[in-house]
């Protein structure tokens, strides 16, 4: 059954859609990201133009974060506290993101810039949380003790706070700079930030990983929210129709993700965030250096 998708200017089948929506949905419940880092790829992937990937799949990680963060809520896995100051550096990298994605899409190098800070971040950050994980695996198997945390020079930081959900008293510069960041990504990437604030908030403030991902989860609701506005009134690249199927799956795909996640240790969970984020890395990288089957194309500008 093929659905007309008026923004991206194609027609795609129904039910290919609102299975990627509730994958990915499940995934975000799961892992406590919002999905972006595999479903703009995916997309991309189906012929979906890059900014219209980019600025639609902002809107359905609003959906499936809200699911997952209602679930997590309920088990008092969230630190509202901690994710109130990642909101407010994330709120301003959004927003300076929006702007440079214009930027960059009035200068014809949007496309290429979105694939290669894909290849660049999920490389990089895939590869760290695999060689951890693996150790933590390692460490579990011989039953040795846990790395204790040792201080450094964050902690040396101004400005300190405390998070009680957390059992943390650290500086109020790190979440900012953090939720910057992964503001900034979400707007030129067309991601949650997930797979950059899940191992941040683990490994540089050292919370635990059961309240890591409903609080990442509460972040990402609101800094996408804003990415989705101010891409639909800047960019007008937002395609309602195919986001709207990406929620019907995800919400349901959440709340699946959320109930296995309970299932499994830590490290096991980064692990397979780490893995999956890999392979995205190793797919988005050979389309960019393989032989095209169509040595020339037509690029079509959205929204102009």
């Amino acid at each position: 059954m093929q659905i007309y998708l008026p923004i991206a200017e194609l027609s795609v089948n129904i039910f290919l859609i609102l299975g990627m929506g509730g994958g990915v949905g499940f995934l975000s419940g799961l892992f406590g990201v919002g999905g972006g880092f595999l479903m703009t790829p995916l997309l991309i992937f189906i012929g979906i133009p890059p900014a219209v990937a980019v600025a639609t799949e902002a809107n359905q990680i609003v959906a499936s974060s809200v699911s997952g963060v209602l679930a997590h809520w309920r088990r008092g896995n969230v630190d509202f506290k901690m994710g109130l100051v990642l909101l407010v550096g994330g709120v301003f990298g959004s927003s300076m993101g929006v702007w440079l994605f214009a930027f960059l899409r009035d200068i014809g190098h949007l496309d290429l810039v979105i694939k290669l800070s894909y290849v660049v971040f999920l490389g990089t950050i895939g590869a760290l949380m695999f060689i951890e994980s693996a150790r933590a695996m390692l460490r579990t198997r011989r039953k040795a003790p846990p790395k204790r945390r040792t201080h450094n020079w964050m902690h040396g930081l101004p400005f300190k706070m405390r998070f009680r959900r957390s059992r943390l008293y650290v500086s109020a510069i790190m979440p900012l700079a953090i939720g910057f960041l992964v503001g900034l990504l979400a707007a030129i990437m067309g991601v949650g930030g997930g797979f950059v604030m899940v191992p941040a908030m683990i490994y540089l403030l050292g919370m635990p990983t059961a309240v890591v991902v409903g609080t990442s989860l509460f972040q990402i609701i609101f800094v996408t929210a804003n990415v989705t506005v101010l891409q639909a009134v800047n960019t007008q690249t937002v395609d309602v129709v195919l986001a709207l199927l990406l929620l019907v799956g995800a919400v349901i795909g959440a709340q699946v993700g959320v109930r296995m996640g309970t299932k499994l240790r830590g490290e096991q969970l980064r692990g397979l965030l780490a893995l999956m984020v890999l392979g995205v890395c190793t797919k988005i990288g050979y389309d960019l250096v393989a032989t095209p089957a169509d040595l020339f194309s037509l690029g079509i500008v959205v929204g102009q």
